[in-house]
């Protein structure tokens, strides 16, 4: 057989190596998700390790939601592989290319307005997959997080959210991708560096403006209102030379009862984003919870002996401890350690790419004999040549995790992270005396 596949066209090797690359992959990692969901089965009771900071109820609830969830990421995986692969087998990519053209030529542009046309592709191709993850979202929402009581959402406010969403992405995705294949044909031998130093500046650019500009179209940011939560936190951060300037907690509690935290800014003006349903004393959940209380409390038919209900989110000293976490990474520079790493394989990627774009059998081998869109470029080999190469960045820091390679990797950092816990554990033992 794989000498049969040997004779054949190169265009078609590379074809079929993509399509066997991808569900190799997806395989494997349905095999180790199957492997995963046995001990969400077989594992009914709390570990002895975690006996002590996790009681049974909680531990059972986490079991039958990750079972869940485990469960609804096999069958969408399964279907997400399945659709990619008609797309390619049907000839979707070129198809669609060609309704862009026609669209394109409907409003007088020709051919030779690539750019054009390549924005029409890219709105059409990013509405197919909207429309047909729908059901997909909704399930997950409606149905997996409801049963655990996660969700928030009306359905109404699920629509509107994703309308929303997918406005606010065009209006950032179009200018961006324009701008970009501009550079590319205009950027001479030397496109690459260009091509990367711009996708560079967005980065940063969008990094910087996401939670003043672009996040409270869909949330809610207020101040953290001054008190002892306040006050922890800027001293947590002064110990460290943390740069702190603002305090925020966002609105999470509309969509759902999950928790998160996270710092954004660069050099000396950094802020934290608490969300509502984190803070235990701030959470709406808990108002509503307490009100759901009380009335069953006066209820004569309620049963006396039911266990009452706990408190949404953390504690004060909890807190600390999941910031303290975050903040150590920052302390020991594990932010600009990933972002240059981040930054060297995007520029290797665009190097590649420089010398990939100009080979005809890529495009032959999806289905463009006529024509080398670059946008469609950009997604062959970013997207499906690149897969391989994709796959070890990507499980690269499992591997080194679990295989010590390099000390640096694995017990000086473990070292350093555990200095850091340390001395910011500090604030916690203080706060919980």
């Amino acid at each position: 057989m794989l000498q049969s596949l040997l004779l054949l066209p190169v265009e078609t090797q590379i074809f079929y190596a993509v399509l066997g690359f991808s569900w190799t992959v997806y395989l494997w990692e349905a095999y180790l998700s199957y492997r995963q969901r046995s001990v969400y089965r077989t594992t009914t009771h709390v570990p002895q390790e975690l006996g002590k900071i996790m009681d049974p109820d909680t531990f059972e609830k986490s079991r039958l939601y990750q079972l869940d969830k485990s469960n609804f990421s096999f069958w969408s995986g399964l279907y997400s592989e399945t659709e990619g692969t008609l797309i390619l087998l049907l000839g979707g990519i070129p198809f669609l290319w060609h309704v862009a053209g026609s669209v394109t030529a409907r409003c007088g542009l020709g051919p030779e307005y690539e750019i054009a046309q390549s924005l029409v592709f890219l709105t059409l191709a990013t509405l197919f997959s909207a429309v047909t993850g729908l059901p997909w979202s909704l399930y997950n929402t409606f149905v997996i997080e409801e049963k655990h009581g996660f969700n928030q959402q009306t359905l109404g406010f699920f629509l509107k959210d994703a309308v929303k969403k997918f406005v606010v992405t065009q209006c950032i995705l179009l200018p961006v991708t324009s701008l970009l294949l501009y550079i590319i044909k205009i950027g001479g031998d030397y496109f690459f560096i260009y091509a990367w130093l711009f996708t560079l500046i967005v980065s940063l650019v969008l990094v910087t403006i996401y939670a003043d500009y672009i996040a409270p179209l869909f949330d809610k940011f207020t101040p953290l209102p001054e008190g002892e939560l306040k006050t922890a936190i800027e001293d947590m951060a002064k110990s460290i030379s943390f740069p702190l300037t603002k305090l925020y907690v966002v609105e999470g509690s509309k969509r759902s009862s999950h928790s998160n935290a996270y710092f954004y800014g660069f050099f000396k003006n950094k802020r934290i984003v608490l969300f509502d349903t984190l803070l235990e004393d701030y959470s709406p959940l808990n108002n509503g919870g307490e009100a759901q209380a009380a009335e069953r409390d006066e209820a004569p038919s309620e049963p006396k002996t039911k266990a009452k209900n706990k408190k949404q989110g953390c504690n004060n000293a909890e807190i600390l401890a999941v910031l303290g976490h975050e903040l150590g990474h920052w302390k020991l520079g594990h932010t600009v350690k990933n972002i240059v790493i981040s930054q060297m394989n995007s520029f290797l990627c665009f190097s590649l790419f420089a010398v990939l774009i100009g080979r005809r059998e890529l495009f032959v081998a999806f289905g463009f004999t006529e024509s080398q869109p670059t946008l469609i470029g950009l997604m062959i080999i970013f997207q499906f040549i690149f897969s391989p190469y994709n796959e070890v960045i990507r499980v690269a820091p499992a591997v080194c995790f679990l295989l010590p390679l390099s000390p640096s990797c694995t017990a000086k950092t473990e070292l350093k992270m555990s200095k850091i816990f340390i001395k910011i554990s500090a604030f916690v033992l203080d706060l919980s005396r």
